[in-house]
């Protein structure tokens, strides 16, 4: 069984009998994910030496949701993902993201700045705004933007406080994050060159999640 396979059966079975009692199903799917997990870090290891140390089981997700604060009860997501965290999942930075859905819609890789706490954007503002024209290359990149043609994160309304409204940059001021993504199909993941194929789309980001990171630690 694929791993789009089982996302589409857990989806019209999201109950903790089902799971249970097709659980050698989601262990042999669980491990094909891992597997490919390993072998893309692998790949990205090559070009992103902070995450050698890192392991599929260090990067995976669980499948198990928390619906402790949610309308939605039901137990699972009906998705595997994982993020590969230079400084680690729980730091405020700039990571890649892979994740495997139901539908092209839920179905990603991305990188970037996302979910970040206000101070932490308010840094990457300042570096933006400092650092503009080298921001602007990496932005307009031909190959990052073939990956990764548009912003994720949502915009305030008008210009955050501290900045003029007219500021030459406000449309990138007004971002609540930096992040973007590259939409593939769940099917993708069920080929045995998905690994290589994801690497070759995060390189194209790589250069936008450098200039977030170096922001945010190195200078």
């Amino acid at each position: 069984m694929t791993i789009s396979q089982f996302l589409k059966r857990l989806a019209a079975n999201n109950n903790r009998e089902w799971f249970n009692a097709h659980k050698d199903e989601y262990d042999d799917v669980l491990r094909q994910w891992y597997d490919g997990l390993d072998r893309l870090i692998a790949l990205v290891a090559e070009w992103e030496p902070r995450l050698r140390h890192v392991t599929a089981r260090d990067a995976a997700y669980r499948i198990y949701r928390d619906t402790r604060f949610s309308l939605d009860k039901t137990p699972y997501k009906t998705h595997f993902s994982a993020i590969l965290a230079p400084y680690g999942k729980k730091v405020d930075s700039a990571a890649y993201y892979i994740q495997v859905g139901l539908g092209v819609e839920d179905t990603l890789v991305a990188g970037g700045a996302w979910c970040m706490e206000s101070a932490t954007v308010k840094k990457l503002r300042k570096a933006i705004v400092d650092n503009i024209e080298e921001f602007n290359e990496i932005i307009s990149d031909k190959t990052f933007n073939r990956y990764f043609p548009e912003w994720y994160n949502e915009r305030l309304k008008t210009a955050p406080k501290g900045w003029p409204k007219d500021h030459p940059n406000i449309d990138l001021l007004r971002l609540t994050g930096y992040c973007r993504e590259h939409y593939m199909s769940p099917t993708d993941f069920d080929k045995p060159d998905w690994p290589e194929k994801v690497n070759e789309i995060l390189k194209a980001i790589k250069p936008l999640n450098d200039f977030c990171n170096y922001s945010l630690f190195e200078e």
